[in-house]
Order: structure tokens, then C-alpha cells, then sequence
């Protein structure tokens, strides 16, 4: 069996998990191995619900890591993502979880999440997940950090 029909999610009809803990991230093989190089995947529209209130939160993320051996399967990772819909949790939990469930997955070389939550209750709360220092040896651009400004 070839990595990709290993596949569960990418080219099937994929029902959103009830939960984050229930969502699968899935991988395949890194092609470039021998090759340093830097993968971001941009979130702009995600969505939570406060565990106190239940009204929605929002976010964007930028997700930025140096692959080894394994590269996370993207559509596994929109689906993660869009399992925390109905999940109620802080900011700050949801930030950490992503990025703890990104490394356990895919064992990066190096992972960065960076999380803008919009304004609740007039304060925005921005969350950093990193899993060391950045990389001396290649270009890794700055996240795409949009600090929040009244409209």
C-alpha cells in the first residue's frame, strides 16, 4: 500500500468530527527529506465557542513548520481545524492543543502556531505556540502577525 492509499479523508466525503480529540490528522511521506524548507498553511476563518458563554469566538492562524519526515495531509488539517467549531475551550487552550496535536502528528523539526482572536468583550488575545527557536539555516518570513485595530 502507497502512503497516499493509506488516505482516509483526501478524495472521500469526510463528516466533521464531533470533536477535536476525535479529529484525525493524518500524513504522508516528505519527497525533499534531504531538503530544509519551511510550510505554511493559513487559516483565516476559525471558530470556537467560549466554554462559559457559548457564543463563537474567532480567529486567524498561520501555521508554519520545517518538515522531517512526515508532512501534514491538508485536508485532514481543514477538517481538524473546522472540528473545533463546536468545542468550547479559551483561546489559549485551543492554540496549545493545535499545536501539541501538529507536533505529535507530523514530528516537525520545528513548528510555530501563531493565533489573532478577535475581540471579546472589547480585548483581543493573541496566542504563540512555538516549539523552539526558529531555524538559523533557512528563510522562515515573519507570521502573518495582524495585530488587532479598531475599524
Amino acid at each position: 500500500m502507497t502512503d497516499t492509499e493509506k488516505l482516509t479523508q483526501l478524495g472521500r466525503d469526510t463528516p466533521l468530527p464531533q470533536s477535536p480529540k476525535d479529529a484525525v490528522l493524518e500524513t504522508v511521506e516528505n519527497p525533499h527529506i534531504d531538503t530544509s524548507y519551511l510550510v505554511r498553511f493559513l487559516c483565516p476563518e476559525f471558530t470556537s465557542l467560549c466554554p462559559i458563554t457559548s457564543q463563537p469566538d474567532f480567529a486567524k492562524f498561520a501555521i508554519d513548520y520545517l518538515p522531517r519526515q512526515d508532512l501534514i495531509e491538508s485536508k485532514s488539517l481543514k477538517i481538524f481545524m473546522a472540528s473545533f467549531r463546536n468545542h468550547a475551550a479559551f483561546h489559549e487552550d485551543c492554540t496549545i492543543f493545535i499545536g501539541k496535536r501538529l507536533v505529535k502528528a507530523a514530528a516537525p523539526v520545528w513548528l510555530r502556531v501563531t493565533a489573532m482572536w478577535y475581540p471579546r468583550g472589547g480585548i483581543p488575545i493573541d496566542v504563540f505556540f512555538q516549539t523552539g527557536p526558529k531555524p538559523k539555516d533557512i528563510y522562515i518570513p515573519e507570521p502573518a502577525y495582524t495585530p488587532y485595530i479598531g475599524r
